[in-house]
């Protein structure tokens, strides 16, 4: 039950990635981008404001680095558009798995930003080394 949250992630990422590079084909990519990430801002408001318990005004207290994470949002959303237009869901969305095990095995590696270092195994090369040959099959096999 602990990982229904990582699977939802998944899934509505795979689905917001396809649905937005369905709508930028039709009004563009960076409008599809503002378009998005204002809904989104709408709805989070919404919701911190029925559900937040925590408190803006402690933003000054955060480190300045953490305070960059909606940056990434905007360019996470253009490049996964531009993604699944070049490639196609299924090979878009593998990539952008193995990109993201990677990085955040390194950051674990090395105990970046806040998390307990941990040792990246030689069963976590292979891991990926596995998710990447997948990716290759999958994308040679017709």
């Amino acid at each position: 039950m602990k990982f229904i949250f990582a699977v939802i992630a998944g899934l509505c990422m795979t689905f917001q990635g396809v649905f937005n590079t369905r709508l930028s084909e039709k009004i563009g990519l960076w409008e599809t981008n503002v378009f998005v990430q204002g809904t989104a801002l709408v709805l989070t408001f919404i919701i911190m404001m029925i559900f937040g318990d925590g408190n803006l005004k402690d933003i000054t207290d955060a480190k300045k680095l953490y305070l960059t994470g909606g940056i990434f949002g905007a360019i996470i959303i253009f490049t996964v558009m531009l993604s699944i237009e070049a490639l196609n869901p299924t090979i878009a969305i593998g990539i952008i798995l193995i990109s993201q095990l990677t990085s955040a095995g390194i950051i674990e590696a090395f105990g970046w930003f806040g998390t307990e270092a941990t040792h990246f195994t030689i069963y976590k090369y292979i891991g990926v080394g596995l998710m990447l040959s997948g990716i290759a099959l999958f994308n040679f096999t017709k």
